[in-house]
């Protein structure tokens, strides 16, 4: 057995079934080392075993068809591949990797290549997913996968990972996951949660997205030094939060994004909690922008610097109750600090105005920034035509900070 695997590696473009034959061949936790060549793909790995690209150009290739690599075992190791040309069907789930109902897997260093979906994850546990590169087809976005869609998984970590031009990566009914250390760009959703507990997201860099993070009845999540900037389109979002509850939003930079935060809350919750502290939240269009209510927030220690709006509200009217306030940095506060303590001798005040309508038309925002549109800015905070309603008001308006680095 031994002799008939080291003459297999050492030819380079193997035919139809030989690569299949002898995984099915080999003993259980045996380690495949492969050298340069092009390998068919479509295997089905049913045994702990690992697969190691000796050298680069180790290619598996799925010849457009189906999946091109399935896992339906424990203890599995893909390194240093490439992987490349799945299916193009959307209702099959094509992918370049499938992993189904096992723990302690490993993909690392793998390139992902013309594939629809990426990396395709079903009741997985206790793996890892590293230092991958992850593409899809050039479709239009809408008809891309996602680059990694983890189901019903938890407990695995998913790091260093450059993920480009996909659909979404995607996590649904998983927890206790980290993602960290991650570059997500010029998708459409960078990451897509619902559903889900307790998953650590740290240290991510999320660029040039239409939407960066999307949490959807997300409870017990940690968000915590991520760079989220230039979301794409007149719509684009930082970060969009929908239900929920113990969200944690901290030491997070939210920069050039046309809505940096979109929280979608109803009067109705009760105990949807959001702690959003110790960021810097600068030149967004909207800094951050409520759809319905403004309740069970804490905002504290954030730096909002150069926004157009800092605070925006969909509708008028509903209760806004709940909200700790404070220790912000506001560059638009105009108050003083007669004791030099740092802290505003009077309150922040964020108001609505129903007649300011470059809040909720974009055509009309475009004109913001002109000695036009400052003159009825500041005529509608002198005498507003409406009595404002009172959004959110910071008791305790920090006075000074570091200049923030454009």
């Amino acid at each position: 057995m031994k002799k008939l695997l080291l003459l297999i590696f050492f030819i380079s473009t193997l035919d139809a079934n030989i690569l299949q034959e002898t995984i099915d061949k080999a003993p259980f936790g045996a380690t495949l080392k492969l050298p340069a060549g092009i390998y068919k793909g479509n295997i089905v790995i049913n045994k702990p075993l690992t697969i190691l690209g000796k050298e680069d150009a180790v290619i598996i290739d799925g010849g457009g068809v189906g999946k091109v690599i399935t896992i339906n075992s424990s203890n599995v190791v893909l390194k240093n591949l490439t992987i490349q040309n799945s299916g193009k069907l959307m209702h099959q789930l094509d992918s370049a990797i499938f992993i189904s109902k096992s723990k302690n897997s490993k993909i690392t260093d793998c390139k992902i290549l013309n594939s629809l979906y990426g990396i395709d994850m079903l009741m997985v546990e206790d793996s890892v997913i590293s230092n991958n590169f992850i593409t899809s087809y050039d479709n239009d976005i809408g008809l891309r996968g996602d680059a990694i869609k983890i189901w019903h998984s938890h407990n695995n970590t998913i790091s260093n990972n450059t993920i480009d031009k996909v659909r979404d990566a995607t996590m649904n009914y998983s927890n206790n996951n980290i993602i960290t250390n991650n570059k997500i760009s010029n998708s459409r959703f960078a990451l897509q949660i619902a559903h889900s507990d307790s998953n650590l997201i740290e240290k991510n860099e999320f660029r040039y997205n239409s939407v960066s993070l999307m949490l959807m009845m997300a409870k017990d999540t940690k968000i915590t030094n991520n760079s989220i900037q230039s979301s794409k389109g007149a719509a684009g979002i930082g970060v969009m939060i929908k239900g929920g509850h113990n969200l944690l939003f901290e030491h997070n930079k939210l920069r050039y994004n046309a809505k940096g935060m979109y929280i979608d809350s109803k009067w109705t919750e009760m105990s949807m909690k959001r702690y959003i502290v110790h960021n810097e939240i600068s030149y967004n269009k909207e800094a951050i922008h409520f759809h319905l209510t403004i309740r069970n927030n804490t905002f504290t220690h954030n730096k909002f610097v150069g926004n157009i709006d800092d605070i925006v509200k969909s509708t008028a009217g509903y209760e806004t109750k709940s909200n700790v306030v404070q220790y912000n940095y506001w560059d638009r506060y105009t108050g003083f600090d007669t004791n030099g303590d740092n802290i505003g001798d009077t309150s922040h005040k964020m108001y609505q105005y129903a007649d300011r309508l470059w809040h909720y038309n974009n055509k009309v925002k475009f004109f913001y920034g002109s000695p036009v549109m400052a003159l009825l800015n500041f005529l509608a905070q002198v005498a507003p035509f409406i009595d404002p309603i009172l959004m959110l008001e910071d008791s305790k308006p920090i006075v000074k900070i570091k200049r923030v680095e454009e």
